[in-house]
Formats: structure tokens, sequence, C-alpha cells
């Protein structure tokens, strides 16, 4: 019984220290945008993206708040994610010349501003799992508008239209726990992942690959617009 305590307790510990190594991940990633490295600070972002995808369904494996309840792991998740969805991408954005100058600061401080409440927000996931109004994905914004080579003034659009969103109850898909279609998801993220991996280092080389790339998100966009005004709760 003792050797079964402590194995339970090194388990929950391992879970907790995994993620915590994303906000090494994120400052991995801080360091790498502050030298102008862009690839290497959305592989770092990407890792600690990763971290957070699957060690919520670890902890719950493992029932980590039941073998150590004195540490809230949804704390320690939202610590690290505030930092690597929120303020390295703010640093890029700035860092990497992504928004107009004269108003590039102040839209960083509405990213910083609404992604306070998004991170406070007790109804942020519906009872289904989908994320209610956009969900502080700024670290996927600047890989975005990086791909996508869009202009300053609209990714400067773009920036604002995500803060209106923040406050609007669309459904943003949580590929990792949305029940509905969740193996699709799964390997379309996947996929997804794959990708864009490969456009950041080939660059246009494969335009199939950016193709595939499109329709991906295209998809998700199709599922986000269809749980949200055409299914009925």
């Amino acid at each position: 019984m003792a050797n079964k305590n402590l194995y339970t307790l090194i388990i929950a510990w391992s879970i907790h220290i995994f993620t915590a190594l994303g906000v090494i991940c994120g400052f991995q990633a801080l360091l790498s945008a502050l030298d102008k490295e862009f690839n290497s600070a959305i592989l770092w972002l990407a890792l600690a993206l990763f971290i957070d995808g699957v060690d919520g369904s670890l902890a719950r494996k493992y029932k980590v708040k039941e073998v150590i309840p004195n540490i809230d792991g949804s704390i320690l998740d939202y610590i690290i994610d505030f930092f690597t969805y929120v303020l390295v991408p703010c640093v890029i954005l700035l860092w990497f010349n992504f928004l107009p100058k004269g108003i590039d600061l102040y839209l960083v401080f509405g990213v910083l501003i609404c992604s306070c409440y998004t991170f406070s927000n007790n109804n942020l996931k519906t009872s289904d799992f989908y994320f209610s109004g956009f969900p502080a994905l700024w670290n996927l914004l600047v890989l975005y508008l990086y791909i996508l080579e869009t202009s300053e003034i609209v990714n400067a659009v773009i920036v604002i239209a995500l803060l209106v969103l923040t406050f609007v109850p669309i459904k943003f898909v949580h590929p990792f726990r949305v029940i509905e279609y969740r193996k699709m998801n799964l390997f379309l993220i996947f996929l997804w992942s794959v990708c864009t991996l490969i456009i950041l280092l080939e660059g246009n080389d494969y335009q199939s690959i950016f193709y595939i790339w499109v329709l991906i998100n295209l998809y998700f966009i199709f599922i986000t617009f269809k749980r949200s005004f055409f299914h009925q709760a």
C-alpha cells in the first residue's frame, strides 16, 4: 500500500513538473524572439502548446488533484498559459513589427487587458468543452500573420476583430476536449502541425502543403461557425 501511495505521488508530481516545463519553453521563446529568431520562438511556443494540450488529460487520468490537493493545477496552468499565449506573443507583435507604428503599443495593451478578462472568465469553456469567445490564442495569431504575410494594417484589423470576439459567445473548438468529431479533429491537428512545420522550414517551396494547411483551417472555421449558429444546445 505504501509503495502504491509513493508511486501515485511520484506520478502526480511528475505531471505537475511536466506542466511547469511550459514556462521554460515560453522563456526560451522570449529569448528567441528578442534575438529576432522567429522560427525558433514559434517552435518553443509550439512545444509549450503541446504540453498544455496533453497535461490536463494526464492530470485527470491519474487524479492529480486528489493526490496533491494543495497544488491547484488549474492555477499553475493559467499562469503558464498567460505567459506563453499572451505575453510572449505580445513581444513578438512589437519586436517583429507586425502592427502599424503609432498604434502598435495600444493594440498590445488591448491584447493584454482583454486576455486578463479571458483568463479570469469562469464561463470560458462551455458545458460541451468549446471555448466561448476568442480564447486568447495570440501565440497562434503571430504564426498566422507570419505565414500569410499580411500587411500591418490588415494585422491591426485582425487584432481588433479578435479583441471584440473575446466578448462574443462564439464557440471555438478545443480539439483535445470536445467529444464531437474528436478523432477527426486530433488527426487534423496533427496534420496541421506537420504542414506548419514544413511551411516554417521550407517557406513557399511546397505550395501543395500550404493548400492543405489552408483547407484544415477552413475546416475548423466551419466547425466553429456550425457549432455557434446552427447547433441546438
